[in-house]
């Protein structure tokens, strides 16, 4: 909704950034030509923020006549940033501790303080280095994995894949399938504590493990999920691959899966033979997790039910996870290699 005033992008994430500031004033002033820029009326802004319309028309013509730094004060110009600041952040973004000699793989303040001083005679604590790559904006936080290998076939196979889906006639259903294993010996995440003080997460010790087999539908984004298994293996997928041919009341049901080896066993060939005409198998790209959208779902699932969980039993865990999918019966796909179907 547009309100009765315009704001520029620029204008705009200046506004959000003294909204967020400490200086009180600053940040009620941003607030409300911000309320009045998303539509609210006068008499809501007046309302939400026990507003007098004298200071409400007071700073709307200070923003009409000034603009933006009517309202936001200039603030005091950026210190210079020191010129070797640069050559630190090439070393983090090219080079590892081992290209100067250390037997070392990550980089630490202190380590590169230290050859800072051996590269260029400049002197440095720890304490500085930190602050310094935080105002070049860097945060030591876990890098995320990724598979090194690369299917030849990636863009043929992701090519058929998008082709099924958008030639996919209304009588017939396309789903991506993955299996997910749930350890009653959590996984750990991220959360608030006590500075000074780790939360802990207490571990059964002797790690109980089930295996689910679920799919999500194409169209719709429903998810189907097997009751389950305490193995990973070929009874699970063609179980999972009944219970949905007994679900989806459709002429060919298209299960777009991963390239497990317990895919394509004796036992499964023996199946599709026997409901080819009701279950076609299409593979993904080797070594592309990030091709499947069910990927997106387990990872909500983990991150709310497994991560930190105080579950005593796998039962009990299990039932958790149950409730969650009954409670998100439906997903949107969240990916950008495939053409939007699901709202």
């Amino acid at each position: 909704m547009e309100g009765i005033i315009r704001l520029s992008s620029r204008e705009r994430k200046v506004l959000i950034r003294a909204y967020r500031g400490r200086d009180r004033e600053v940040s009620r002033r941003a607030h409300v030509i911000l309320l009045f820029a998303n539509g609210w009326s006068w008499r809501e802004v007046r309302s939400i923020l026990f507003a007098s319309n004298d200071l409400l028309a007071r700073w709307l013509d200070e923003f009409r006549a000034g603009g933006v730094d009517a309202i936001v004060p200039a603030s005091a110009p950026e210190p210079q940033v020191p010129w070797w600041l640069g050559k630190v952040v090439a070393w983090l973004t090219s080079k590892t501790p081992e290209d100067f000699g250390y037997l070392r793989r990550r980089w630490s303040c202190e380590l590169l303080a230290e050859v800072l001083a051996w590269e260029h005679g400049v002197r440095v604590s720890g304490e500085t280095m930190r602050r310094g790559l935080q105002r070049m904006e860097f945060v030591w936080r876990r890098p995320r994995p990724v598979v090194g290998l690369r299917d030849p076939e990636f863009r043929p196979k992701l090519r058929r894949i998008q082709a099924l889906l958008r030639h996919l006639p209304p009588t017939e259903e396309a789903v991506f399938q993955d299996e997910v294993d749930v350890n009653l010996n959590p996984k750990i995440g991220n959360c608030w504590m006590p500075r000074g003080r780790q939360t802990t997460v207490v571990t059964p010790g002797n790690n109980v493990k089930r295996h689910l087999a679920g799919s999500l539908a194409w169209r719709t984004g429903k998810l189907f999920v097997s009751p389950p298994a305490t193995r990973r293996n070929a009874e699970l997928f063609v179980r999972h691959l009944d219970e949905l041919r007994r679900k989806l009341r459709c002429r060919k049901i298209h299960v777009i899966c991963d390239n497990a080896g317990f895919h394509t066993c004796r036992r499964v060939t023996q199946y599709l033979r026997r409901w080819s005409h009701r279950v076609q198998l299409h593979f993904l790209p080797k070594y592309a997790p990030e091709t499947n959208p069910i990927e997106r779902v387990w990872w909500h699932l983990h991150e709310n039910i497994t991560r930190n969980h105080r579950c005593q039993t796998i039962d009990q865990l299990l039932d958790d996870a149950f409730a969650w999918f009954r409670r998100h019966g439906r997903f949107k796909i969240e990916t950008s290699l495939y053409p939007t179907r699901v709202a």
